[in-house]
C-alpha cells in the first residue's frame, strides 16, 4: 500500500483548528489525494516560538513536506529542529530550504541559465536595522557586473513595484545613483529584509508572462503561469534547466522562465516549492498528486 504524503499547513490565525483561507483550498486538494494533514501556527513560528507554533503536532513518526507562507530560513532550520526533537522529520531539510530559497544557494547550480549576480551579507534582525552599504562597497560589488542596468534585491525578494525607487538602476556604474536605490529598498524592506543585498545585471524580456515550474525530484511535474500573471502559460524548452535542478538537489523546487528579447529563455528566480505560490483558481491537486510520501 502507497503510504500517504504527511502536510504541515498554515493555520487560519482566527480560527486554528481550520487551514489559512490563502491556503484552504489546497489542503482539502491534498485530503483529495489521500494526504494527511497537519496545522501549524505561522505566526508563532514566525516570531520564534516554535513549542507554540507545533502545538497541534501530534506524537508518532512522521516525515512531513511544509506548504504554507514564506519563512525565513532560520526560523525554517528551527522548525526542523523542534520537529526532530517530536521524532518527526521535513522531506525538505533546512540546509536544502536554504538552498533553493535564497539566491547565494542556488546561483552556482544556475550559472549561465540566470542574470549574472554579486551580493554581499547584511544583519538582519537588528535594531535598529543594519545601514545599507557604503557607496565605495557598493561600487566594489558592482565591478563584476560591468556596465549597464541593475536590479536590486535581497537574497530572496525584489521591490518591483517600486520599480524606480528601490529596484532598477539605469547605470552600475553611477555609484550615487545605485546607493540611493539600494538605501532605499533596504529601507522599505526593514525587518522583512532577508540575507543581505543581491545586485543582479538587467535583462529585458518579451511581454509573455513567465512559466513557474514546479520540480519534484528533478523531474518537471507541472508548468503553471506566474501568481503575478494567471492568464499567461509560456512553455520553454527545460532539459538545460533541468540539469541545472538536478545540480541543486533539492527535492522540491520551482523555477520562473522568462523569454528574454534576443530569444533566450532564461531563469528569473528559483524557490522552494513549498513556499512557492500556484496562480489564482488552481488549487494544487495535481502537484500534490505528484509527491510522494518519503
Amino acid at each position: 500500500m502507497k503510504t500517504r504524503a504527511t502536510y504541515l499547513f498554515c493555520s487560519d490565525p482566527l480560527r486554528p483548528d481550520r487551514p489559512d483561507p490563502g491556503f484552504a483550498r489546497e489542503a482539502a486538494a491534498a485530503r483529495a489525494t489521500g494526504a494527511r494533514i497537519t496545522l501549524i501556527d505561522h505566526d508563532a513560528l514566525c516570531a520564534g516560538d516554535t513549542e507554540a507554533a507545533l502545538t497541534r503536532v501530534g506524537g508518532g513518526s512522521h516525515a512531513y513536506w511544509y506548504r504554507g507562507w514564506m519563512v525565513t530560513a532560520d526560523r525554517y532550520e528551527a522548525l526542523e529542529r523542534s520537529l526532530a526533537a517530536r521524532g518527526h522529520s521535513l522531506l525538505t531539510g533546512g540546509a536544502a530550504y536554504r538552498a533553493a530559497h535564497e539566491l547565494p544557494g542556488w546561483y552556482t547550480a544556475f550559472d549561465g541559465l540566470t542574470p549574472k549576480s554579486v551580493w554581499c551579507g547584511l544583519p538582519a534582525g537588528t535594531a535598529p536595522p543594519a545601514p545599507p552599504p557604503a557607496p565605495a562597497a557598493l561600487a566594489r560589488l558592482a565591478a563584476p557586473l560591468g556596465p549597464g542596468p541593475g536590479v536590486v534585491k535581497d537574497f530572496v525578494k525584489s521591490r518591483k513595484d517600486e520599480w524606480h525607487e528601490a529596484c532598477f538602476v539605469p547605470q552600475l556604474t553611477d555609484t550615487a545613483r545605485l546607493s540611493a536605490v539600494v538605501a532605499r529598498f533596504v529601507e522599505l524592506q526593514d525587518d522583512f529584509l532577508a540575507g543581505g543585498v543581491v545586485l543582479r545585471a538587467y535583462e529585458p524580456f518579451v511581454a509573455g508572462g513567465e512559466a513557474r515550474v514546479w520540480w519534484v525530484d528533478g523531474r518537471p511535474v507541472r508548468v503553471t503561469a506566474h501568481p503575478d500573471t494567471p492568464g499567461l502559460v509560456p512553455s520553454p524548452p527545460l532539459d538545460a534547466v533541468g540539469e541545472a535542478v538536478r545540480r541543486l538537489g533539492c527535492r522540491w523546487v520551482t523555477t520562473d522562465l522568462a523569454l528574454r528579447e534576443d530569444g533566450a529563455w532564461r531563469v528569473v528566480e528559483v524557490g522552494d516549492g513549498q513556499v512557492s505560490g500556484l496562480p489564482a483558481g488552481d488549487d494544487g491537486e495535481a502537484l500534490f498528486a505528484a509527491l510522494p510520501a518519503v
